[in-house]
């Protein structure tokens, strides 16, 4: 099969029987075998007999039902999980992304040699409230993962078939796929520009909330993705440093009472000085610090999957 088209959808009703038509065109159009997964993020509305209206016409279509909301990141996983094609396609499914962008993604994923293209949405036709939010956010997410992509959060991207199947989506961290995927192995990112329809029907299920914990995940995924295998490397450093930085402290506090004594000037108790506590408080937290990166690695290295690794090749003999 050439191509899965992935849709996660939360109460789009309206949108899903011209978004089918759409793509079948494309498809039609380009000579592709496809398929075309719907994943029922568990709707309200009339979204799931839709699907099924539209799977029983004959159309390639392959639906997932929630029993709840679980969000996009579950979403997309279940469907990754199911796709068949060579090529996968992610899309909203609010006709805001363009079926018509499918096979230039696909080329570029086939003929140019890329492991996941995204989209850039660079004309939005979204509220302020959504573009200036999101222009911070990419920037953010832009300096810590060392990906330079302009558009994080575009839904739609295209992935070689081995990507999809070999990364894990969870929580909220569909925002960072092109980080998971380079953290599997699967380094060759692209980006192209795509057009940005409006929204035709409905309202946007995402609030000013998803920045806030989409900056969350970023610095989550940040912290797993470096020292997820080795936390001593950090909490260890961490709290070596803070413990020096109190000892030395303490240490001059006793040293001046000391000089003090010995030249017979009266002084002030060293625990009556505010900066021996400040000394004491460093050390212990550098002390728990230490703790912390000892309990991480001792968990790390019972873990089942401390040897696990992304194998391209192997050569029997």
């Amino acid at each position: 099969m050439d191509i899965s088209v992935v849709i996660p959808l939360y109460n789009e009703e309206e949108s899903l029987p011209e978004l089918v038509e759409s793509i079948t065109r494309v498809m039609k159009d380009n000579s592709f075998t496809y398929e075309i997964v719907m994943v029922d993020d568990g709707s309200t509305d009339r979204s799931w007999e839709i699907i099924e209206k539209i799977a029983a016409t004959g159309r390639q279509v392959r639906g997932i039902r929630f029993r709840r909301n679980y969000g996009k990141s579950a979403a997309l996983y279940s469907g990754f999980r199911i796709s068949k094609g060579d090529v996968v396609i992610t899309m909203d499914a609010d006709l805001q992304d363009d079926p018509g962008e499918i096979p230039e993604l696909s080329r570029m994923i086939l003929e140019e040699g890329y492991d996941l293209v995204s989209g850039w949405k660079k004309k939005r036709h979204d509220p302020v409230t959504k573009t200036i939010p999101s222009l911070f956010f990419n920037f953010a997410a832009r300096m810590t993962t060392g990906i330079k992509l302009h558009d994080f959060n575009c839904g739609l991207k295209a992935y070689r078939k081995e990507v999809v199947k070999n990364i894990e989506v969870y929580g909220e961290m569909h925002r960072y796929i092109p980080m998971l995927a380079r953290e599997a192995g699967y380094g060759n990112i692209g980006e192209k520009v795509v057009n940005h329809r409006k929204r035709k029907y409905g309202v946007t299920k995402f609030g000013i909330e998803r920045f806030i914990k989409g900056f969350l995940d970023l610095m989550s995924l940040s912290f797993v993705s470096r020292f997820g295998k080795r936390p001593m490397h950090l909490f260890g450093t961490l709290g070596t440093l803070m413990f020096i930085i109190g000892f030395i402290a303490a240490l001059y506090l006793g040293s001046m009472k000391l000089l003090h004594l010995s030249k017979g000037i009266r002084t002030a108790l060293v625990t009556e000085s505010p900066y021996f506590y400040l000394s004491l408080t460093a050390m212990i937290i550098g002390t728990q610090l230490f703790l912390a990166g000892f309990i991480g690695e001792m968990i790390t290295r019972n873990s089942p999957f401390k040897n696990s690794y992304e194998i391209e090749k192997k050569i029997n003999v």
